[in-house]
């Protein structure tokens, strides 16, 4: 079965945003800011690429959409750092209602319209786990009856890590939280046009099945200064160094190396 991913990078999209702004030019400008595509890159960089390239099943798609307009210094970037990533499709579309372009995009991508497929949102600044994508296929068999009798069904992974990333490393928490977005995928009925970016990840559970799994840490989500949401950018959650328990958890699950994140955080 096709799994596709969607990852939206500065992508001034009409709403879509908890921080607002009045027209497309001041959105573009708070996102293009020089100071904020940098942290979005070395977050990305340290975060969603690792676990991508080191998953256990590595039949996905991960389309990273980008506005047309993404400064080309960020736009090479971006390609550089993807490059020899056969899973990844960059997609430039100028600015559009968030919805309709990210439904128009995955659907797109479908290889078979009329044939079932498994789908999931990323932002660029997190991770999940590098047997992601394996266990997203495993949910199909465990939830056979919810499958066989909707269009649609959430699967929810509500273990994983909030953390910081800085020149001096990781600091992080074990987190319960459902439907959060990251680890958050759904199965699709053949010949549905709905997608994992029709709903708001918070309420997914209003309008389909969904299928949790609490048990082994299946994603991080990064703190940053950046953060749209704002309970992000404000958490007040106590963050502390990994332990060496940790930090082999990282990598083993995550493919997230503190030595690496210290590395590109500590750039010039």
């Amino acid at each position: 079965m096709q799994v596709i991913g969607l990852c939206r990078f500065s992508y001034p999209a009409y709403g879509g945003f908890q921080i607002e702004h009045d027209t497309i030019e001041e959105r573009r400008q708070y996102l293009y800011n020089p100071a904020r595509l940098e942290e979005r890159f070395r977050l990305f960089e340290t975060t969603t690429l690792p676990c991508f390239k080191e998953q256990t099943d590595e039949d996905f798609r991960l389309l990273i959409i980008i506005g047309e307009c993404l400064p080309k210094l960020a736009y090479d970037r971006l390609h550089d750092l993807t490059a020899g990533m056969k899973q990844v499709t960059i997609i430039a579309r100028e600015p559009m209602r968030q919805r309709k372009v990210m439904k128009e995009v995955i659907n797109a991508a479908r290889g078979n319209f009329d044939a079932p497929c498994l789908q999931f949102r990323h932002d660029d600044d997190d991770a999940v786990s590098v047997d992601f994508v394996e266990r997203l296929r495993g949910a199909l068999e465990d939830g056979r009856g919810l499958i066989e009798k909707s269009r649609t069904v959430a699967i929810d992974y509500n273990s994983g890590f909030l953390a910081r990333f800085g020149p001096d490393g990781i600091l992080a928490t074990q987190k319960f939280q459902p439907l959060l977005g990251v680890g958050l995928g759904m199965y699709v009925r053949g010949g549905c046009d709905q997608t994992v970016m029709n709903f708001g990840h918070h309420r997914i559970g209003n309008f389909m099945p969904v299928i949790s799994y609490p048990d082994a840490p299946m994603w991080v989500r990064t703190l940053n200064q950046f953060n749209d949401s704002f309970h992000a950018r404000n958490n007040k959650a106590e963050l502390l160094p990994l332990t060496p328990e940790q930090e082999g958890e990282f990598i083993a699950r995550f493919a997230i190396d503190q030595s690496r994140v210290r590395q590109v955080h500590s750039a010039g």
